[in-house]
């Protein structure tokens, strides 16, 4: 059985950055983090034993130093959180700072916003909570949903595959063929990289393995990918999770992760994956009989 890693996956700069200036600032002072700093459980329980708290809202902090997750926030919800006479910190990606002025500068401009991601998302919310009105759009229906408006501007979620979003913006065009449709593709690059490398990934293997958390939507996202191309294809957080069932008579095995996945646990994955390749090397060894 051979292991293939993808050429792009796995934790992110963004998620990198955070993770740090958090554990930063909770080595200065008490800190509470406002919802997940990213959608990892071993990241959240690596925060936890920094002494980091979390909260989902600003009422419920437990220190006067509060911070805004990798997926960003409203101004009115800061807003929120400083009214409260609370210090705010941010841990913003870069990237998604670039959606926001995408579509700050849209509404500006006379467009009718239109985002394309998950309507409950943290990201989504922080998009679009400043907004006086706007449209959330993930499918064909929510498209044939939409009213006419003479222009329109639709950029989306960092985390949403570009082939989606791609599509999405022509059924909009489609639908409405005398307004102005202007797209802003906010995407981010390690987004792109990552998926269009678990697609390669996906047409070699006979299995793969996506690694992340339950609730991160990049990782859900690969798994979608990966099992458009793939027959077998299985989301885990860890080592734990895996089966040697899935395994079974596969010659390859594909690895990729979502962008807040640690490097270790991916790592740890792998030799588990290699453990039981072994194991059934072995044990195919034992079943082959001795020549008379």
């Amino acid at each position: 059985m051979k292991i293939l890693r993808a050429s792009h996956f796995g934790m992110c700069f963004g998620v990198r950055d955070a993770i740090a200036l958090a554990v930063a600032e909770a080595q200065r002072q008490p800190l509470t983090i406002l919802g997940e700093l990213v959608h990892n459980e071993t990241v959240l329980a690596g925060l936890r034993q920094h002494g980091i708290r979390f909260a989902s809202q600003p009422a419920t902090a437990e220190t006067d130093t509060v911070m805004v997750t990798a997926h960003g926030a409203s101004e009115a919800a800061k807003a929120r959180a400083r009214d409260q006479g609370l210090h705010l910190l941010e841990a913003t990606c870069p990237l998604v700072h670039v959606a926001h002025r995408a579509v700050q500068l849209l509404v500006r401009e006379g467009y009718h916003p239109v985002i394309i991601g998950k309507r409950d998302h943290v990201e989504v919310r922080g998009l679009t909570e400043d907004l006086a009105g706007c449209d959330i759009v993930l499918t064909e229906a929510d498209v044939a949903a939409l009213s006419e408006h003479p222009r329109f501007g639709v950029a989306s979620q960092t985390t949403q595959p570009i082939e989606r979003v791609r599509h999405l913006v022509a059924l909009i065009r489609q639908r409405f063929p005398r307004s102005e449709v202007r797209f802003v593709d906010t995407v981010c690059q390690p987004t792109k990289q990552r998926q269009t490398a678990a697609e390669d990934l996906a047409r070699q293997c006979d299995v793969v393995v996506v690694i992340g958390g339950t609730h991160s939507n990049n990782t859900r996202e690969l798994v979608a990918t990966c099992a458009r191309l793939c027959p077998r294809v299985h989301h885990v957080q860890g080592p734990d999770d895996l089966c040697a069932e899935w395994f079974a008579d596969a010659e390859t095995i594909g690895l990729t992760a979502g962008t807040s996945t640690p490097d270790m646990t991916i790592d740890a994955v792998e030799q588990a994956l290699e453990r039981m390749a072994a194991e059934a090397k072995r044990l195919a060894g034992a079943a082959v009989p001795l020549a008379a």
